[in-house]
């Protein structure tokens, strides 16, 4: 395939449309806040980068699948920390990152021509390009009652949401099961904020109040880019129906798609250890108090932001003139419009910049 064909059946890279805003941001006499995308700024916990050096005499090739360790971790973890008791090791596989198995998964799945992709109406990006590289067909929809006679093969759903941070109900996830298992579809959820909950406790896809206590047809998807600031180790997992997780995991193997060993050591370390996890969490939440009054206070609402690492903020105005309004003052944000057109009136505020930037963002607003 040519680069060509395979540019004409993708977006431009919407970050790229952004780069004026980014030039008069810039241009502050006080310099840029970038507060446009949520890339972990605080340092990575000493105990995963200690993990990384003791495994750097890595000579051999890594276990696809991740070793025994890594995947106990990874069920103990879902056990303490998302009510996931039952989780068999068999149905984990460490990803490189979550955004590569989120746009490779359809692909993975063997999806193609004729089957349907459903994510959120307002979504990350990448649940539509997964969909457009298989050659299926995304269909954005909250409500699936509405989809009618589709092939629906995959649904995605993403809880707690980026980048409005709504967080779906046990009621809500269970609906969408069971709609996906009458039709012999998958659910595949994107849990990547799950440790970032303001007002409540996000439930897992994986939780028993959810699924019945069968994980047939369900996978979730969790990082740990930023409950631990391991964004630059691209360390990720997908977990639930074993069957599902075995079938990627021989095409992983056939593509090479492995996590470093070093990585998966970190990543053990980093499952085990919560208070590095409340100490970013705690963070995140002083950076939240400073950015959200002084949205407010400079005429923003802030809509849903249950949840996670953004703030969904509107003056019910089209977001690219509240771009252009936040960049004069200093200030980079995401437009609404990049995560879908029911997007076009808000803009994603990230709380991903340090103590003395987020203050200097409050001061100017």
């Amino acid at each position: 395939m040519t680069a060509g064909a395979v540019s004409g059946r993708l977006p431009v890279f919407p970050w790229d449309t952004l780069a004026p805003y980014a030039d008069v941001a810039k241009a502050h006499v006080d310099g840029i806040v970038d507060l446009s995308v949520g890339t972990p700024v605080d340092s990575t916990p000493a105990v995963a980068q200690a993990a990384l050096a003791d495994a750097a005499d890595a000579p051999g090739y890594p276990l696809t699948a991740g070793t025994d360790t890594l995947r106990a971790a990874v069920c103990h973890w879902f056990a303490r920390r998302r009510g996931v008791p039952d989780l068999d090791p068999a149905g984990v596989l460490p990803t490189i990152g979550s955004k590569e198995l989120v746009a490779w998964l359809p692909t993975l799945l063997g999806l193609g021509a004729g089957d349907v992709v459903v994510h959120p109406e307002i979504a990350y990006p990448t649940y539509d390009i997964g969909a457009r590289l298989a050659g299926a067909t995304p269909v954005p929809a909250d409500g699936l009652t509405a989809l009618g006679p589709q092939r629906v093969r995959l649904v995605w759903v993403n809880s707690p949401a980026n980048p409005t941070g709504r967080v779906l109900p046990v009621e809500h996830l269970r609906k969408v099961v069971a709609w996906a298992r009458e039709r012999g579809a998958v659910v595949a959820s994107d849990e990547c904020y799950a440790e970032l909950g303001w007002e409540g406790t996000p439930p897992s896809l994986l939780h028993p109040d959810v699924t019945d206590g069968s994980h047939d047809g369900l996978l979730a998807v969790y990082s740990l880019s930023k409950q631990s600031n391991l964004a630059g180790y691209r360390a990720g997992l997908v977990a639930g129906d074993v069957r599902l997780v075995r079938e990627l995991l021989e095409v992983r193997r056939h593509a090479g798609m492995i996590v470093p060993a070093p990585v998966q050591a970190a990543m053990v370390a980093a499952l085990g250890d919560d208070a590095h996890v409340r100490e970013q969490r705690e963070r995140y939440a002083r950076r939240r108090a400073v950015l959200r009054p002084a949205l407010e206070s400079a005429g923003f609402r802030i809509d849903h932001s249950q949840a996670g690492l953004y703030l969904w903020a509107t003056r019910d105005e089209d977001c690219w003139e509240s771009v252009r309004r936040l960049a004069d003052l200093g200030i980079l944000v995401a437009p609404g419009a990049f995560y879908g057109p029911a997007g076009a009136r808000h803009v994603r505020v990230c709380l991903t910049a340090t103590d003395e930037r987020v203050a200097a963002a409050a001061a100017r607003l």
